[in-house]
């Protein structure tokens, strides 16, 4: 398994993912599933991937050369001449189905499905950062003000605390810390998902970024926000009161008057108890 997730904001993108894949509980790999594209000056676009590895993989190799039309100019379009992301985008999902149409059927016979999903994100030049989920059958959706992330592989354990956070005014910065806490919080609770990470934080209008990592056991800031994720969310609970029936010493007791009926009770009658 694998978690992978994005957020775009209006001050720039981050972009996070876990390497661990696994065939059972004994054959456990690292590959990364994070390929960065840059042309400085031009365009700065990131991919993530999850699902069958060897199909984000021929992904990955394909759209190196995959291309689709031009609708106007008829000429071949690919990611490093699309004018717009849209458009990357139409490419990527282009490759994803010259690869389920070479091998989908194959795979199918072998009882396995046609399971991939990307994230694809950046920016070119002469427009805005623009942020989209792609499926397996190659179509996509776009992220919006309403929702400024995105997740693929692994992704329930980390959507708390993102769903809490992010906004599109989100500082940059936070935005990572939330990325890497959302991380922390699912390598915690599946162990399918696993160090090392990969982390890239852009800045908007930068197309090209430096703020690239590979964090490992040894990263002292991932060491510190997990232990402190794990410290603080400790001391949170602990403050918040204990529940309290009617009668309790509370100005905010569990049991107060409802129009709903308890749950149902059976009492067990003089009978019964003999049988």
């Amino acid at each position: 398994m694998t978690y992978c997730c994005a957020i775009k904001t209006n001050a720039g993108m981050v972009f996070l993912s876990d390497s661990r894949t696994n065939a059972g509980v004994d054959s456990i790999s690292t590959f990364r599933k994070m390929l960065v594209y840059e042309r400085p000056g031009d365009r700065f676009m990131v991919m993530l991937s999850a699902g069958n590895l060897s199909i984000s993989q021929s992904v990955r190799e394909i759209l190196q050369t995959e291309s689709i039309r031009d609708p106007e100019t008829g000429d071949p379009v690919t990611i490093w001449n699309a004018r717009s992301m849209f458009d990357a985008a139409q490419v990527l999902g282009a490759a994803v189905r010259h690869v389920n149409h070479r091998d989908g059927d194959a795979l199918r016979q072998s009882g396995l499905e046609f399971n991939v999903s990307l994230i694809f994100g950046g920016q070119v030049a002469g427009e805005g950062m623009r942020l989209f989920l792609v499926y397996s059958a190659g179509n996509f959706i776009e992220a919006t003000a309403e929702t400024p992330y995105f997740q693929i592989g692994e992704s329930k354990y980390g959507k708390p605390v993102l769903d809490r956070v992010i906004t599109p005014e989100t500082p940059l910065q936070e935005a990572a810390k939330c990325a890497l806490v959302s991380m922390d919080s699912t390598i915690k609770s599946n162990l399918s998902v696993g160090l090392p990470l990969d982390l890239v934080v852009y800045e908007a209008g930068a197309l090209q970024s430096d703020r690239v990592v590979c964090i490992d056991n040894d990263n002292p800031y991932f060491r510190m926000l997990h232990d402190s994720w794990g410290q603080r969310l400790r001391q949170v609970f602990d403050s918040i009161e204990d529940p309290q029936w009617n009668g309790g010493q509370t100005d905010i007791p569990l049991r107060v008057a409802s129009p709903r009926h308890p749950p149902l009770k059976k009492i067990s009658t003089a009978h019964e108890r003999l049988i």
